[in-house]
């Protein structure tokens, strides 16, 4: 019976990648995603209510899709708006007829700031990613952990000729300043590669195709080697015994050594060299296999801010810039859903 359901899920996209009509990235997903299961998420955190004026509130399902557009175009809350007033396309994939109108911009900040309070897109992103485990797009015969810096343009201004922490350095040096009110002052600065940057960290956990299981924000300055744990534990869904986990060798350490035989996991990050100790032959070969794959990681990254414009913070403060990590997730694991499912199915 489970075959029989992953074939008929199969055709149907592959069915709809071939009419012109319906061949669109939202009929995939659309026909891919139970979102009856979203919505009550939704609707248990998501108080709707009436507005000001006695009108019933926009559902919450119509306005999640706006934030999931909205991530994957790269828009602006205004943009989005306007967008779903004017695109035939955009407002079918939220369910809206021709005659309704879009939520205004606020509606959707709102929104989007209240379902962060609640962490409800952590919710939201656990329940996409269980269904796709579901239809075999997301396997988990391994994983990779790694991290990416996020800049935001609300940055001190001026040249920064003061000590700041240095990538992977695990003294972090926080810079008490009064900043005014236009920096972000959840953000920190890190000095990489010679060059300073200001925001945050995004640290990702992918299967080994690259699709995202886990999502940690944390500011610029914070050393993602000494919190492999934490980042860990960001994945809601439980791993099998004894698969790989791959990484470079900046987190090649002792302590992440004993915590991945704590949790049943292969120690697949990438060997380094140490002071008068060269990599062996061995080493070096079993870095150049592991690194066969843990670049898709770093590929997810680039996806990101390829497709949709991403790896820039569009928001003030660490809360909502995961919710900000959490929707580009998301985005990119749909995204690259249909294709998966297409792929599956000539094997």
């Amino acid at each position: 019976m489970k075959l029989q359901k992953e074939l008929t899920l199969a055709d149907s996209i592959c069915d709809l990648r071939t009419r012109k009509i319906k061949a669109t990235f939202f009929s995939q997903i659309n026909t891919l995603i139970d979102w009856e299961s979203i919505s009550k998420i939704l609707d248990t955190d998501y108080s709707k209510g009436k507005s000001v004026v006695g009108k019933p509130s926009y559902d919450g399902l119509l306005l999640f899709k706006m934030c999931l557009l909205q991530s994957w175009y790269g828009l602006s809350d205004y943009e989005i708006e306007d967008r779903l007033n004017d695109s035939i396309s955009f407002s079918y994939f939220c369910g809206m007829t021709i005659e309704q109108v879009a939520p205004d911009h606020s509606t959707l900040s709102r929104f989007r700031t209240a379902l962060t309070k609640t962490n409800t897109f952590e919710k939201l992103f656990s329940s996409i990613n269980a269904q796709l485990e579901a239809h075999d797009i997301i396997v988990k015969k391994g994983i990779i952990v790694d991290a990416s810096v996020i800049e935001t343009p609300l940055r001190p201004k001026g040249k920064t000729n003061h000590k700041v922490t240095e990538d992977r350095s695990e003294e972090e040096l926080e810079v008490k300043k009064d900043y005014p009110d236009s920096v972000d002052k959840d953000g920190t600065w890190l000095k990489k590669r010679g060059k300073y940057h200001f925001g945050y960290k995004k640290h990702h956990v992918t299967d080994q195709e690259g699709l995202v299981l886990g999502v940690l924000t944390t500011t610029a300055s914070k050393n993602e080697i000494a919190n492999l744990e934490e980042v860990l534990n960001t994945v809601t869904v439980s791993l099998p015994r004894d698969i790989p986990l791959k990484a470079d060798k900046g987190y090649q350490s002792k302590k992440n050594a004993v915590l991945l035989k704590k949790r049943k996991l292969k120690n697949h990050i990438l060997k380094k060299a140490l002071k008068n100790k060269p990599l062996t032959i061995w080493e070096k070969r079993f870095n150049k296999l592991i690194g066969k794959t843990r670049f898709k990681v770093e590929r997810t990254f680039g996806g990101i801010k390829r497709w949709f414009n991403g790896g820039v913070a569009r928001y003030r403060g660490i809360q909502k810039m995961h919710t900000q990590n959490l929707m580009e997730a998301m985005c990119y694991n749909l995204y690259r859903s249909p294709g998966i499912i297409a792929s599956n199915s000539r094997k």
